[in-house]
């Protein structure tokens, strides 16, 4: 299809909405959102769903590609949008343009976790967690006002993994919006010693069957890449949810949303005296306090490594970089 026939069809979808909701060839429109440790493999991960044999660069802020797919032969393409957010923490307020109230409805968030560096990662993952959410739940409480059974449904569709029956029914607290965690980099995380990565398993598990998310460890290794290929398929394209489940933490995990337990996780990997003396207010805290016992956060300053993209390469353009050195002269 040229521009204008997807602008065409767009117009018409727009003049007859209700015979939209009657086509079985309507198109289905998914956006997805990954962010996560600065080089830890995010656009290999979206290169890979999207079956482009291209080698990755480095992302700048913030970027956008698209994948299709038609879910049966002769039907209108499916499409979902792929945002990608550069620079570690440093550039987490961007994910307000990807975000929002249009198609909250439809957003997906993946959070890519750089296993080989256990002190950055709950400090990444609070801080574009934390984020996120507060954005989010704005866009609810505003929804709240001007639709509320859209707001109504997108909260009942965060307690649709865990069946109530659940034993941790009252335990968890579901992201707002469907998440992934992805671990990357585990074949260099299979060479930690076993205890190392017990604890980092055994924290990640937590923390997403708390936010009610689907864990799965990568690398570039094909068969990984296929399990979290198929999770993010989920997501994007509908495709059916996998039921297998791996929580062998000598292997690497795999559990989608709603499959594991609290009493499966076990408590917090510390010593009853140790947890005696850490004052938590709530499980997440206490997890969090026995986690950076054993990998204390780096003051880590994203900011400050981020190379100036005026001097990259990949960006040259021969007449303004003419204008800016006359400039800087």
């Amino acid at each position: 299809d040229t521009l204008w026939d997807l602008a065409i069809a767009e117009v018409e979808k727009r003049k007859n909405p209700d015979d939209d909701n009657a086509k079985p060839g309507e198109v289905w429109e998914k956006s997805i959102l990954f962010m996560g440790n600065k080089n830890g493999g995010k656009t290999t991960i979206i290169l890979r769903c999207l079956e482009r044999e291209e080698s990755p660069k480095p992302t700048l802020a913030l970027e956008y590609t698209f994948g299709r797919r038609a879910r049966r032969h002769n039907t209108p393409k499916d499409v979902a949008h792929f945002w990608e957010l550069g620079g570690g923490t440093s550039l987490v307020e961007l994910i307000r343009i990807p975000i929002t109230s249009h198609n909250i409805r439809s957003f997906a968030v993946v959070l890519v976790l750089d296993l080989s560096k256990p002190n950055e990662l709950w400090t990444t993952m609070e801080s574009l967690l934390q984020v996120t959410r507060n954005h989010v739940n704005k866009i609810l409480t505003k929804l709240e006002k001007t639709n509320p059974e859209v707001a109504a449904e997108i909260k009942q569709r965060m307690w649709n993994d865990l069946q109530r029956d659940h034993p941790d029914y009252a335990l968890v607290d579901p992201f707002p919006i469907p998440l992934v965690i992805i671990g990357s980099k585990y074949d260099i995380f299979h060479e930690f010693d076993s205890e190392m990565r017990k604890i980092i398993s055994k924290t990640l598990r937590f923390v997403s069957h708390y936010y009610g998310a689907s864990l799965v460890f990568t690398s570039k290794s094909e068969a990984l890449l296929l399990k979290a290929r198929a999770l993010i398929n989920h997501l994007a394209f509908g495709y059916d949810k996998s039921k297998s489940v791996s929580v062998d933490p000598s292997k690497p995990l795999f559990i989608p949303a709603g499959l594991d337990s609290m009493s499966q996780i076990g408590p917090p990997p510390a010593s009853d005296s140790d947890l005696g003396k850490l004052r938590a207010n709530t499980p997440l805290e206490l997890w969090k306090k026995v986690f950076e016992k054993t990998f204390p956060p780096k003051s880590f300053c994203d900011l400050q490594d981020i190379k100036d993209p005026a001097q990259d390469n990949q960006y040259a353009e021969y007449e303004v970089d003419v204008m800016r050195a006359q400039k800087n002269q």
